[in-house]
């Protein structure tokens, strides 16, 4: 990644009781380690929602918000059903984070293109 390049992230964040918050973020490995010390948000805070257990990778801002609200709008069943098609055992995608290649976990999980749905640049249609 070059200097000019920006990745977004939209991630799911759980606890170890199974409550959810999903956001959006320019810097995952920053904002996983603010919710891991509390950080940043009150809900999150609160409940001890403090373990990553999902993220998608978004070249444009516009897609990456797009898809935290979609994701938003979904029923509980359906967040844990896309959390559990890659990370069945909800385990805390945070730790691999720290890495030198943050994108290596993205990869090996293969979330598909599709899903990601960062092919259009921001005001262009399908």
């Amino acid at each position: 990644m070059n200097d000019r390049e920006r990745y977004y992230y939209v991630y799911i964040m759980a606890s170890l009781s199974g409550t959810l918050y999903v956001g959006v973020t320019n810097s995952i490995g920053r904002r996983v380690q603010q919710h891991k010390r509390g950080e940043g948000s009150a809900f999150t805070s609160r409940y001890r929602v403090n373990r990553l257990v999902y993220y998608e990778s978004f070249r444009y801002i516009i897609n990456a918000i797009s898809r935290e609200k979609e994701i938003k709008g979904w029923k509980r069943s359906k967040k844990v059903e896309l959390i559990e098609s890659l990370n069945p055992g909800w385990r805390d995608l945070g730790r691999d984070l720290g890495r030198q290649y943050q994108r290596i976990l993205f990869f090996a999980i293969g979330i598909p293109r599709s899903a990601r749905n960062d092919n259009l640049r921001c005001g262009s249609t399908v």
